[in-house]
């Protein structure tokens, strides 16, 4: 399968794994919900490893690279956008992460000397356009759906999205030329949900209070954990790093920020109605800047 169609893949997994995540982030808080997270990713991640053997393609030379990605990458990006979701709700903090996309276009263009040219530049303009078309614009006044919630400071969540969206292009960056190897991609998202997890589990050590969950786990809650853990964090994120093992960096993180586009019908399940007008021109944006670039 093409870098392409992976990094589409990824985006879908991540669309259906927001809304998973959605009611169990607030439940448990972004620090609990990233942790249990992480750590039911990362066991499922080393079980498909070991039995796969994958394991024997890290090294030391890798290690380090793979440890500080995930680091930034999971532990920063993934806890600042929860942190971000719980402030905003999953579509304003969507619209936010969207612009990881941009981020990494301009970090690929200065470190590794990667270009848009053509048509290709016109439809990852109008691919980006249109996701932050679809979710800016996307709801009705009239919707006052939990997910569409606004609690806390609203410069508090959007410094957060953004921050979510510097370190997720950063860490896809730094593991653009990893990738290039010989690695296997399982046992590099396993080295790195691990070493996300590190400093999670070391903060509720410490007694940090932020660390601390809102609310006890509950069957629900545990089951919306794993099944996000499954999708975006095993499928989706192993996806992204085969995705960049054959394609560009911009061009992945481009591809793979249609996942908010691909929200707007999972809520409109939700909502038992049409999105907004907004939200239909920004998915008709994408759907075209996205044809344009698996064509040309």
């Amino acid at each position: 399968m093409s870098y392409e169609y992976l990094a589409l893949l990824a985006a879908a997994c991540w669309a259906v794994g927001s809304l998973m995540s959605a009611n169990a982030s607030t439940h448990l808080g972004s620090f609990a919900f990233t942790r249990w997270r992480m750590l039911s990713a990362s066991l499922m991640l080393w079980i498909l490893t070991i039995i796969g053997g994958g394991w024997h393609s890290l090294g030391a030379d890798n290690l380090w690279l793979l440890a500080l990605s995930g680091v930034i990458g999971i532990f920063i990006g993934d806890t600042s956008l929860f942190a971000a979701m719980n402030r905003l709700g999953p579509r304003r903090a969507g619209v936010l992460f969207a612009s990881h996309s941009l981020f990494s276009l301009v970090l690929a263009y200065l470190f590794l000397g990667e270009t848009l040219w053509g048509w290709t530049l016109l439809g990852s303009a109008m691919l980006v356009s249109g996701v932050m078309t679809a979710v800016f614009f996307g709801k009705r006044k009239s919707e006052q759906h939990v997910w569409e919630a606004n609690s806390g400071k609203l410069h508090t969540g959007v410094a957060l999205g953004l921050l979510s969206a510097l370190c997720q292009a950063v860490s896809t960056l730094m593991l653009k030329p990893l990738m290039a190897t010989d690695i296997d991609a399982i046992a590099a998202s396993a080295m790195r949900m691990t070493s996300a997890f590190v400093p999670h589990f070391l903060l509720l050590l410490l007694g940090v209070k932020v660390a601390r969950a809102y609310r006890p786990m509950t069957k629900k809650v545990f089951a919306l954990v794993v099944g996000n853990a499954a999708l975006s964090m095993v499928l989706g994120m192993t996806l992204i790093l085969l995705a960049l093992r054959h394609g560009n960096a911009g061009m992945v993180a481009i591809l793979s920020s249609v996942s908010p586009v691909l929200v707007l019908p999972l809520l409109w399940l939700v909502y038992k109605r049409s999105p907004a007008l907004g939200a239909w021109l920004g998915a008709i944006m994408t759907v075209c800047g996205t044809m344009l670039i698996l064509k040309h």
